[in-house]
């Protein structure tokens, strides 16, 4: 790997991967490696799945690059089931590459729609690798949603909240990332998401939700937003939508396509609604759906976030998180979570490492013997 530059601020433990199957790696001396991360969440039904390989050759031998003025059916047939998922009936989908993109092509239409400049988040959101949303400092309203934690009404969430009147009129854009918090698998309260989604309808801007992490199935429901009650605007998505294969979508409603009919909108690159992606996308929704792996992820995540709340002594493991097949283990310290990760490294267990946090995103097609075994690895390291 002389020749590759890291630059994703993780450190690259095994560079030998030569083979994978299902929720497995394989590395070139045929040591075989669990992974919980789902390579970076992506691959939502697992390494080298043979329905979604079988696709990509298919379409291959088809066509699978589009240019402007020319396209495929087989995207109408993946928007449609887009649009199924999201309950966005009379809706239209864009196919992009990646979930950053999804993301900014969502904030440009709500921008171009709405003529306000500021958008909004919650303030440990992850909202992708673009600048534009990275810098957010001029331009960017930011909820810090620690305090309502603490509040005394936060089970009913008072609307007349002065932090949820402290919210500008001039919002072009909500963007809200539900679950994923950039990473540390955090939770915000239902009420408070309700009241934040009202103000901004009411002033007429428009509710974005980031699915890409938290979308798919992930939380044990098509999309992470479906646990709030709201109605989005637009969802980008990703990461599981192409099982491993580069491809996002973002999915806009009814009423935001007639005003997009209204207010024609452009934005154009090169690798937009290419048909290979689209297959892929269409490929992935069906696995799920044939499948049931949607309320299997939702049955299984119950027993998951059990098991792994048994370890939680409050000196090593401080705390569980999950929703679905999402989990967030609280480590009591980032060196005492690294000796914890190398270990389980060792035994060939690979979960997501952040600062004295693990993150569990394993694929939704894991059986209960799988995660058992991960359990009691995890725990005999405890018991050391």
């Amino acid at each position: 790997m002389n020749n590759i530059y890291n630059c994703t601020g993780h450190e690259l433990k095994i560079p030998n991967i030569v083979d994978s199957q299902g929720i497995y790696l394989f590395d070139e001396s045929g040591k075989r490696y669990m992974d919980l991360e789902s390579g970076v969440w992506c691959t939502s039904i697992g390494h080298k799945n043979p329905r979604i390989n079988d696709t990509i050759k298919k379409q291959i031998d088809c066509i699978m690059h589009a240019g402007f003025c020319y396209s495929n059916h087989i995207l109408q047939e993946a928007a449609k089931l887009v649009l199924s998922i999201t309950n966005f009936e009379g809706g239209k989908c864009v196919f992009l590459c990646s979930g950053s993109e999804a993301i900014e092509i969502s904030r440009q239409i709500a921008k171009h729609l709405t003529g306000k400049k500021r958008s909004m988040t919650l303030h440990d959101s992850y909202l992708g690798s673009y600048s534009s949303v990275i810098n957010r400092t001029e331009g960017w309203h930011i909820f810090n949603w620690n305090t309502c934690q603490t509040c005394q009404k936060h089970e009913y969430c008072d609307p007349s909240c002065e932090a949820l009147q402290a919210i500008p009129a001039d919002i072009s854009d909500f963007i809200f990332e539900p679950g994923s918090s950039s990473g540390f698998v955090r939770f915000p309260p239902k009420l408070l998401i309700q009241n934040i989604v009202t103000i901004i309808h009411r002033n007429h801007g428009k509710v974005i939700t980031n699915d890409v992490t938290t979308g798919i199935g992930r939380t044990g429901k098509w999309f992470g937003y479906q646990h709030y009650d709201i109605e989005p605007d637009m969802v980008a998505m990703g990461k599981g939508i192409g099982n491993g294969y580069p491809v996002s979508v973002a999915a806009i409603n009814r009423k935001t396509m007639q005003e997009l009919d209204i207010k024609p909108f452009k934005y154009a690159q090169s690798h937009q609604n290419d048909p290979l992606g689209a297959a892929v996308a269409r490929e992935v929704i069906q696995t799920i759906q044939d499948n049931d792996l949607i309320s299997q992820a939702a049955e299984k995540g119950a027993k998951f976030l059990a098991q792994l709340q048994s370890l939680v002594d409050g000196k090593t493991i401080l705390a569980v998180r999950g929703r679905g097949l999402m989990f967030g283990v609280d480590i009591v310290n980032e060196d005492v979570g690294n000796a914890i990760f190398n270990a389980l490294l060792e035994q060939g267990y690979i979960v997501c490492n952040r600062k004295a946090l693990f993150r569990i995103d394993p694929p939704l097609s894991i059986t209960e013997p799988e995660f058992e075994a991960f359990i009691e690895a995890f725990r005999a390291i405890l018991a050391r």
